[in-house]
């Protein structure tokens, strides 16, 4: 593993454990193994630093909800491959999903915040234009893309919060039962 890699690492393991602003860059230069000067080389700053590791996490991720989100006039499928990646991803990457959840939840006003807000966000519209796109299949669903995304988003977050305390397993058997609690709430 090169510096720049180690370091993001490093940082998302510190930023999950102790949040964004409970890190110095001191500290992160020591536990990646390298020096301020080259932590500052890679990324300036530590700004720049949580700039670069959510572009290069949610780049992965954003991707793969992009692709789950292609509407096929399939609900129950798109639903399923859907909630499947963010189990999946979840679970793959235990560390940055904590990190991201917590920042998610800081202040909004917070350097972290901000930060990850706007993937958050891009998030949020590829699954309101999934629900935008179903309800021209489904058509009790006009007008309520807001609300299904908000809340699908919501349900899955939770799901995955109980998994990385230990409460809950993402298995297959949760998937189903997820997916299918919210087709019975937005069918009706």
């Amino acid at each position: 593993m090169d510096n720049r890699a180690r370091i993001i690492e490093v940082a998302v393991k510190l930023f999950a454990s102790r949040g964004y602003d409970g890190v110095g860059v001191k500290e992160l230069a020591e536990e990646a193994g390298v020096t301020k000067p080259t932590l500052y080389h890679y990324f300036g700053n530590k700004k720049g630093l949580l700039e670069e590791l959510l572009a290069e996490k949610f780049s992965r991720i954003n991707n793969l909800v992009k692709e789950a989100t292609r509407y096929n006039h399939d609900l129950p499928f798109t639903l399923n491959r859907l909630v499947a990646t963010y189990f999946n991803f979840a679970k793959n990457n235990r560390i940055f999903y904590r990190m991201q959840l917590a920042m998610a939840f800081a202040p909004v006003d917070s350097e972290s915040n901000k930060a990850v807000s706007k993937y958050i966000k891009e998030q949020y519209e590829m699954v309101e234009d999934l629900f935008i796109q179903a309800a021209e299949d489904h058509g009790n669903m006009k007008g309520r893309h807001q609300a299904y995304a908000a809340t699908l988003l919501g349900m899955i977050n939770t799901y995955i919060a109980l998994s990385l305390r230990g409460d809950r397993e993402l298995n297959d058997e949760l998937l189903y039962q997820a997916v299918h609690q919210f087709m019975h709430g937005i069918y009706s």
